[in-house]
């Protein structure tokens, strides 16, 4: 898999947008019992409270570990 610009480009070819890559990683993980682990060291994000260049912006900072989860309730995991 390569990536040029945002998109990736999958084994056949096509090409896969970040946001689908993580959409199809969540429908296989989901009723697997699996877990993304994703470690942070001082990172800082700017979130924007509206739209433009000169918004205010909220700063939330990140050190430690942000695990994420899924599970099936409709076939009657968790």
């Amino acid at each position: 898999m390569s990536e040029h610009q945002g998109q990736m480009t999958g084994t056949e070819g096509q090409e896969v947008s970040w946001t689908d890559l993580g959409k199809e990683m969540w429908n296989y993980l989901t009723g697997q019992g699996a877990a993304i682990n994703y470690t942070f060291q001082d990172m800082a994000v700017e979130v924007p409270r509206d739209t433009g260049p000169d918004a205010p912006r909220a700063t939330w900072k990140l050190d430690g570990t942000l695990r994420i989860t899924t599970e099936d309730r409709e076939h009657g995991e968790g």
